[in-house]
Formats: structure tokens, C-alpha cells, sequence
């Protein structure tokens, strides 16, 4: 099939490149010249893994291509994906689904022809409903042209793994005819026994934001339990695993740390909140913003954790913090648990300096006041304490022994209970590791 992908950043260009490996003809758009340019060399604007190796073959053999024009993409496709970006309204509760509509208005002109409009951004209950009536009103095409829900559960650092080999594939449709195009466009991953859910579009809208919703909230479960735990003298670690061998529990995602970050899941839980909220759901409301509270809470239990550590304010001291992005496996920094620790302890008094293997040019842009190193070794010279507070396999594999001639003071935070702490101990170091005892 011919299909188009409107938006090129972290959803469009996994999507894009995807839609191309399992056989497509795919065509890009962007409003932005420059990226467009460098897609179409081959080059990859940002960090995900296994995505380069498809972009560079994709674009040589002429399957995938990106283009600034519309026009173009409406006459060379029949489906159009939305995966243009829904950041947090004015208001910090709800999506700001302007580039959504934008896109769509722009778009509408010249949809002459019958054709699927499959939206894949997160948004407001509600939208694909208005967005087909928009679209109904401004096609030459009319009421030919009808818009689908399909609605994105990818992992940022997992991408093109999440889009090839999804757990599920959610479609809200208007109807059998919308429902047949999506059939065509996934029928690659049907035929290797991907389940299909069709639904109607609001339900598709509700899945979405209902399931990160409740990641966001067992994430929260567990750094609260881990503040308990820290009290106690309690280890978290040991806790998780008992408890995630219920099935009705389960052990994903069920990881202490210093909270959830990134372009989707903060915002997702606000809007959902807000959503119940709207819809008269308060006790549901109650529950999400709790579950919002202690995200929030999440630097400054870290810092206490911190001078804890210390025995003293972090005001004078020098400090690395290993990690910027918001997670391992992708360079994006929107709401990096890492870098909010960094900056508030930075206002503090303390003197930060970040490294991160991937994100460090995207974390310089957010927060320029801090300092930056880009190799490991130079992160801690003269450190007098490390904070671990993103899970690269790059600070697992550290060594400690090397490290110790390095730093001022041996002492590292370990905020995602990633290292090996008696092996630290043993070269030296003294290690704290979240919601585990002291001493171990």
C-alpha cells in the first residue's frame, strides 16, 4: 500500500520507517525543511534503537521518502497517519490538540479522492469525532474520507520493536470500510498473530490514556512503598519481587526509582485525570492525582535521600548525575526525572555536572545552567558524590576500582538499584541504593 506520515519526530519516524520494513511504499511529512532534508539522506534527527539501520536502507531503495508538501503526500496516498505531537494545553490538565486539527485543515484540500485518516497522537475524549467532521466539511471528498483511532503504546528506546512486534494493535472505526484499510495496512503483523482490537473510536480514545494512566499510577505505588521502605530499613528490591509474583500483580513495571518522565506518560496522566474529572468520575480523578502527587514528589525525596547520604546539605558540594535522558535507550529529556534531580539540587548550592551516553546535546537545551561532561571518566573528576539516575547499561557496566583514583569522595546514590552495590563496596564505595537498607 501507499501510505503517508504526517509528523516526523519521536511517533513519526519510528511509524514511518516501520510502515516501510513491512513492505509499504511510505511517504513523511514535516514542516521543518532541514529535518526533512536529513531524513531523506538517511540521517536520524534522533536516538532509537534499530531505527538509523531502517531509515538508511528504507530511503536508498526509494520506499521511504519525506517531503514539506501535503499536496503531495494526498496524491500519492490513500491512508494518512496523524502522528503529529499533542503536547500539554495552557491549562497543564488537558492535550493541546492545535497540530492535530492543523494538520488536518491543511491536509483536507486535497483529500480528492476516497481515503482513511488513521490518527495515532494521544487525545482528548472525543477528537477523532470532531476530526472527521472537520474533514468531512473541507475534503472535496467529503464524507469519503474517515478518520480512525489507532492509538500508540510504544516505549521510547523501543520504538521499532513496539511498531513490528507490538502486544496488541488498537483501532476505534466508523466502519467496515475504515476497518477493512486497517486490516490491509497491519495485515504483515496480523498474518504473525498480532491481536487486533477493534473497537469504536472513543473506547480506542479511552484505551489509551487509561493504560498509561495505570503505569503511571504502579509506578507511583512503588516509590511510595519505597519511601516506606527507606524509613523502615526495608529493601525494596526484595519486596518487588515477592510481591510482583501474584499474577494479579505482575512484576513490569513494578520498579522503584525516581519517578516517570519523558513526552507521554506525565502528560497522559494529567489529561486522563482531567478527563475523569469531566466526566463526573471523581473518586477516579481523586485517585489518578494522588497517584500524580507522588510522581511530583520524586526530586525532592531523591535529594533527601541524597544528604542523607552525605550527612549534610549538598549546598557546596560537587556532585555527577549519571543519566539525562528519561529513561535508557532514547535521547529525549521532556520531563527527565535525572535532570530535575540535577537542577534542583544544582539550586541548592550544589556544583552538578551530567553525563548521559546519548542526551546530552537535548539536556544542554533544557537546562544550560548545569555542566556537562561527555565521556564517563571526565564526569567525575573530583566528584565528590555520584547519583545514578538513569538505567544505561553504560553505568551498570562502570568500574569501580577504575573509577576510585577519579573521584574526590567514593560515594554513589544508585536511584534505579542498577549496580552491583557489594561489588562497589567491596573496591571502596559507599553505596545507597533506593528503598534498601543503609547497610547491607
Amino acid at each position: 500500500m501507499r501510505v503517508s506520515v504526517i509528523g516526523c519526530g519521536h511517533l513519526g519516524i519510528p511509524h514511518a520507517a516501520a510502515m516501510a520494513e513491512i513492505g509499504h511504499e511510505v511517504i513523511g511529512v514535516d514542516l521543518d525543511q532541514a529535518k526533512i532534508d536529513r531524513l531523506n539522506a538517511g540521517e536520524c534527527p534522533i536516538y532509537e534503537d534499530g531505527l538509523p539501520e531502517l531509515l538508511t536502507t528504507h530511503t536508498a531503495t526509494g520506499r521511504l521518502r519525506f517531503t514539506t508538501s501535503l499536496e503531495e503526500a494526498a496524491e500519492f496516498a490513500d491512508v494518512h497517519f496523524l502522528a503529529v505531537g499533542t503536547p500539554i494545553d495552557a491549562d497543564g490538565r488537558s492535550y493541546d490538540t492545535g497540530q492535530v486539527f492543523g494538520a488536518a485543515r491543511a491536509l483536507a484540500p486535497h483529500l480528492t479522492r476516497p481515503a482513511v485518516v488513521i490518527g495515532k497522537s494521544t487525545v482528548t475524549v472525543g477528537t477523532s469525532r470532531d476530526l472527521g467532521a472537520l474533514l468531512a466539511r473541507l475534503s472535496p471528498a467529503g464524507e469519503d474520507v474517515e478518520v480512525v483511532w489507532n492509538p500508540e503504546f510504544l516505549r521510547e528506546g523501543h520504538a521499532i520493536d513496539d511498531t513490528l512486534r507490538p502486544d496488541r494493535i488498537v483501532v476505534g472505526v466508523p466502519s467496515a470500510r475504515a476497518e477493512d484499510a486497517v486490516r490491509q495496512v497491519y495485515a504483515p503483523l496480523l498474518a504473525n498473530g498480532i491481536p487486533l482490537f477493534v473497537t469504536d473510536p472513543v473506547t480506542a480514545e479511552l484505551i489509551k490514556g487509561a493504560a498509561n494512566a495505570y503505569l503511571g499510577m504502579k509506578i507511583s505505588f512503588i516509590n511510595g512503598v519505597a519511601d516506606m521502605c527507606n524509613a523502615a530499613g526495608a529493601d525494596v528490591q526484595q519486596l518487588t519481587e515477592a510481591i510482583g509474583l501474584d499474577p494479579r500483580i505482575g512484576r513490569g513495571g513494578l520498579n522503584a526509582g525516581p519517578g516517570y518522565g519523558g513526552g507521554c506518560l506525565p502528560k497522559d496522566v494529567r489529561a486522563f485525570t482531567a478527563s475523569a474529572r469531566t466526566l463526573g468520575a471523581t473518586e477516579a480523578a481523586t485517585l489518578l492525582r494522588a497517584a500524580e502527587e507522588v510522581n511530583e514528589s520524586r526530586p525532592t525525596a531523591a535529594l533527601r535521600l541524597i544528604e542523607q547520604t552525605l550527612g549534610h546539605p549538598v549546598d557546596g558540594v560537587r556532585i555527577t548525575v549519571w543519566g539525562a535522558s528519561f529513561k535508557a535507550g532514547t535521547d529525549d529529556v521532556r520531563e527527565s526525572p535525572a535532570l530535575a534531580i540535577a537542577a534542583l539540587m544544582h539550586q541548592r548550592g550544589a556544583t552538578v555536572t551530567v553525563h548521559d551516553p546519548h542526551a546530552v546535546p537535548t539536556a544542554l537545551r533544557r537546562h544550560p545552567e548545569l555542566d556537562y561532561a561527555e565521556a564517563l571518566d571526565d564526569s567525575v573528576q573530583g566528584a565528590q558524590l555520584i547519583v545514578l539516575a538513569t538505567g544505561w547499561p553504560h553505568f551498570r557496566e562502570a568500574d569501580p576500582k577504575a573509577l576510585a583514583p577519579l573521584v574526590a569522595d567514593q560515594v554513589l546514590v544508585d536511584l534505579r538499584n542498577l549496580i552491583d552495590a557489594d561489588a562497589w563496596r567491596m573496591a571502596g564505595w559507599t553505596v545507597r541504593q533506593l528503598g534498601r537498607p543503609a547497610q547491607e
